[in-house]
């Protein structure tokens, strides 16, 4: 059991959570997309969500910046995470526009905006669980997905459900967060994605 809420916490990081929702987005959009601007779509956001940030990770951790993939120290989650709002700002302005996807737009802004709370909270010494804020914004993403084009994913939200349980368990389990850690996360997580919601439905 152990082993297996440990493995919980490498599947579910909040690093593969924004390639999940555009990866759900595409299988689900009755809009005709065509393959080739798909294909594009993910394979950047891939490279600048997933593969870059394990890049810069291992530099952080050459340089001594961070001691491991769970950045347990407020300190340790500064420069990460400024990284990562960057990133972010990045898919905004040059993949992800308002024009071309306006519900990934808004999911990408939701996430900034996560980001940027995390940062400011990691400056004034708080911790929020990431893990809870990646799972959390995309629950409220799939959520919105199904209002905005009237379709049926229970069985989505009903799996969402239970990961984001898992998750919460995972890391009460592994000693990361505190239970206020990681409601601080959930909301942190949901509310941007909340907020946001009525500018694309």
């Amino acid at each position: 059991m152990a082993k297996l809420l440990k493995s919980i916490s490498y599947i579910f990081h909040p690093i593969v959570m924004p390639l999940a929702g555009v990866i759900f987005y595409f299988s689900k959009s009755p809009r005709y997309i065509a393959p080739e601007v798909i294909k594009a779509k993910l394979i950047s956001v891939l490279i600048l969500t997933v593969l870059l940030p394990i890049v810069l990770y291992f530099l952080l951790k050459i340089l001594g910046k961070v001691n491991s993939i769970y950045l347990k120290s407020t300190k340790e989650r500064i420069i990460p995470l400024v990284l990562n709002c960057l990133v972010l700002f990045v898919v905004i302005r040059k993949i992800l526009t308002p024009t071309q996807a306006i519900e990934l737009y808004f999911f990408f802004l939701g996430i900034l905006f996560s980001a940027l709370s995390c940062l400011i909270l990691v400056l004034l010494k708080v911790k929020a669980s990431m893990h809870m804020i990646g799972v959390s914004g995309l629950f409220m993403f799939f959520i919105a997905l199904s209002i905005h084009f009237s379709i049926n994913i229970n069985k989505t939200l009903a799996l969402t459900s239970i990961i984001l349980g898992a998750v919460a368990t995972s890391r009460l389990h592994m000693k990361a967060h505190s239970f206020a850690e990681l409601i601080l996360g959930l909301v942190l997580g949901a509310l941007p994605q909340l907020i946001l919601t009525p500018y694309w439905i």
